[in-house]
């Protein structure tokens, strides 16, 4: 059975491109949902960074995404749009609940 993942990156929009890069990442997310690779949550930090929670739904999905000529055209306009901060390709869990101490 194919084992969700989590990747992570951490962006900020380029000078006056803050409106357009959230349109194409709406665009991206929407296209990766439609097509069932992954789902995204999108979230602001108070200095104006946004960092990107991606579940992919298993690395033959993400796989398959990067190689989605619908996804790479995407992925190219956003970036002329931002600049990547911090990604994190492949974050996996280390149990649900768990107390570290």
């Amino acid at each position: 059975m194919a084992e969700e993942f989590l990747s992570v990156a951490i962006w900020e929009a380029l000078p006056g491109m803050e409106a357009a890069s959230l349109a194409s990442m709406r665009e991206l997310s929407e296209l990766i949902a439609r097509k069932r690779y992954a789902r995204d949550f999108l979230y602001r930090s108070a200095e104006s960074q946004y960092v990107l929670l991606r579940y992919w739904n298993s690395e033959e999905a993400r796989q398959a995404a990067m190689e989605d000529p619908d996804l790479l055209r995407c992925w190219a306009k956003l970036g002329n749009e931002i600049r990547t901060l911090r990604v994190y390709e492949k974050l996996t869990s280390v149990g649900v609940g768990q107390v570290i101490t």
